[in-house]
């Protein structure tokens, strides 16, 4: 029997087997968890059925793009009538538009601005509120990912930085929230790993060349080092634990230069 055995929880932002959220699938999935996975649109459904061919026959596989009016509801409408209810959540979608990864921040115009928030921040909240009424009274978790560049300027991330931000106050918030309902909310901030979207940000090679030079464990971190994390935040051992941002970046964020 694993930490998560008879726990259902739903990952938002599988893409491929280089994501971020299939790492967490995987160790979920190894702790018994039995997961639901969304998918943005058509051309996202392939892929997430192909990796979900990995997992047991009862994985729900349903729709939901944050930017389309009414599908976080028809989402967790799907979730309530599989399921049943939900012990777990991870948040593990953002989006800038490329020509924002780079050059200077002040030039970020405001639909650039706006996007980022809505899919990489304010999306947070919207699930939140969607996945809550399945959630509530069963010692449950949400999990988002975050970054350093919340934090500190990080060279070419700008706007995605500022919406990473947004979403660790919004973590704050909503664990103030949501914790008389017995639900926990944690980040993950997580040191840069070479997956698809990552690679839009400019001269990302740097970043993973920068942190295994100074991060204590002079290593990069890798889909698995996040996936124990979170699933651990969302087993019964992190309890006592919402609100908090926790680092996962083999001590590069301790750093002061």
């Amino acid at each position: 029997m694993g930490l998560m055995s008879g726990k259902n929880v739903v990952i938002i932002g599988v893409a491929n087997k280089r994501s971020i959220a299939w790492g967490i699938a995987q160790a979920l999935h190894r702790e018994g968890a039995r997961l639901a996975l969304s998918f943005q649109n058509a051309r996202m459904e392939e892929p997430v059925r192909k990796l979900a061919a990995d997992l047991p026959k009862d994985t729900v596989i349903a729709p939901c793009d944050v930017t389309v009016a009414g599908d976080i509801d028809r989402f967790f409408a799907t979730l309530q009538k599989e399921m049943g209810h939900l012990d777990g959540m991870v948040h593990s979608i953002a989006f800038a538009k490329h020509d924002e990864l780079g050059g200077n921040f002040v030039n970020t115009s405001w639909e650039g601005f706006q996007l980022a928030q809505q899919v990489s921040a304010w999306s947070l909240i919207g699930l939140a509120k969607g996945a809550a009424p399945l959630m509530e009274g069963r010692d449950g978790g949400m999990v988002c990912l975050s970054y350093y560049g919340a934090e500190k300027v990080v060279p070419n991330y700008n706007v995605m930085g500022v919406a990473k931000a947004s979403l660790e106050a919004s973590t704050r918030y909503l664990a103030s929230d949501l914790g008389p309902r017995g639900i926990r909310v944690n980040a993950i901030s997580a040191g840069p790993i070479k997956t698809v979207s990552a690679m839009g940000v400019a001269d990302f090679g740097s970043l993973l060349d920068s942190m295994a030079q100074k991060a204590p464990l002079r290593r990069n971190v890798d889909q698995m080092d996040v996936g124990n994390t979170a699933m651990f935040l969302l087993s019964p051992l992190a309890r006592g634990i919402t609100g908090q941002t926790i680092y996962v970046d083999a001590g590069y964020s301790i750093m002061g230069a």
